[in-house]
């Protein structure tokens, strides 16, 4: 019960935010672990890994997800017995938590030290490590201030003005398509990720590619606050990031849809932003170029090549 009410609040985007499903997904499959009555450490193994497999189908992009199950889930076929097993998961899950925590903290510490007074800055989507960097500058006693985009179709804009205007930040409040309209008033771009490629393009909220290519063409500098854990192994083999398509009912309610029979919908929930658009990804172990991104797979991340075709390795994660 656990794990599948959490899928449906992932999937529904009841909970939403790379950073705030890894935590979810960690809990979940903590949580299921303390449940789950088997003698045989095979037995539960399969348990978990179904459990796993549950919570990896509900977002194809986020990579947080699949690091996280890699994550907790390490080793769990080492153990000998299903206490040892258990104690493991509700380990790693534990530390996990704790981490994603302290990242944003870090990423906050990092990405304000880019931010200078009297800044003005654009943000899009709803990011908790973006905004932690901006609500960390004005902590910090810069003055500053925000565009913030609406999101569309989920508006998740309304979650970001609520978050600065509650920090007491000065904040305007845009339509997507108005970036272009302002960004020779801005100073800076700061976004999250779902996702951080090799090469270091970046893969987040739907509109991020447009408001990168304003910002290049303005000479406004764009920085990416994303965990180390948003990286994508799978994508040293060249494999694509899956581009999750959500319903066209979030666009164009089923109602008005059913009188336009020749027409569709399209509704990606995120876009790829190349890498030479990006100027600086900060990360909790620091600020890099994405060229760098290799770096942060193959040190902190801990894939050896074996595991790219192990069941929860990334070749479990049809990342397309």
């Amino acid at each position: 019960m656990i794990v599948s009410e959490t899928a449906d609040k992932i999937k529904n985007m009841e909970i939403r935010g790379a950073g705030r499903i890894a935590r979810a997904v960690a809990e979940a499959l903590r949580d299921h672990a303390l449940t789950v009555r088997t003698p045989a450490p095979a037995a539960f193994r399969e348990e978990m890994e179904r459990a796993a497999s549950t919570l990896l189908a509900t977002r194809p992009t986020a990579v947080s997800l699949p690091n996280t199950v890699h994550i907790v889930m390490a080793d769990l076929g080492h153990a000998k017995t299903t206490e040892e097993a258990r104690a493991g998961v509700v380990q790693r899950a534990d530390e996990f938590i704790r981490s994603s925590q302290h990242a944003v903290e870090q990423i906050a510490q990092f990405g304000a030290s880019h931010i200078r007074d009297g800044d003005t800055i654009l943000t899009h989507c709803n990011s908790e490590a973006a905004l932690g960097c901006i609500i960390e500058a004005h902590r910090q006693g810069k003055e500053i201030e925000v565009f913030a985009t609406e999101v569309r179709p989920r508006n998740q804009g309304l979650i970001t003005i609520r978050t600065l205007n509650d920090a007491g930040i000065k904040t305007n409040f845009i339509v997507d398509s108005a970036v272009r309209s302002f960004i020779n008033d801005v100073d800076l771009v700061i976004v999250g990720a779902d996702a951080v490629t090799v090469n270091g393009a970046v893969v987040n909220k739907i509109g991020t590619a447009q408001v990168a290519h304003s910002a290049r063409e303005a000479r406004v500098n764009m920085i990416v606050a994303a965990e180390t854990y948003k990286f994508a192994p799978r994508t040293i083999l060249g494999e694509l990031i899956r581009i999750e398509e959500r319903p066209g009912s979030e666009v164009l309610p089923d109602e008005i849809a059913r009188t336009l029979p020749l027409v569709t919908v399209r509704n990606p929930a995120f876009d790829v932003t190349p890498a030479e658009y990006v100027d600086l990804i900060v990360t909790e172990k620091g600020a890099i170029p994405p060229q760098m991104a290799y770096v942060i797979i193959r040190d902190y991340l801990g894939w050896g090549i074996d595991e790219f075709h192990t069941p929860f390795g990334p070749a479990g994660f049809n990342c397309e």
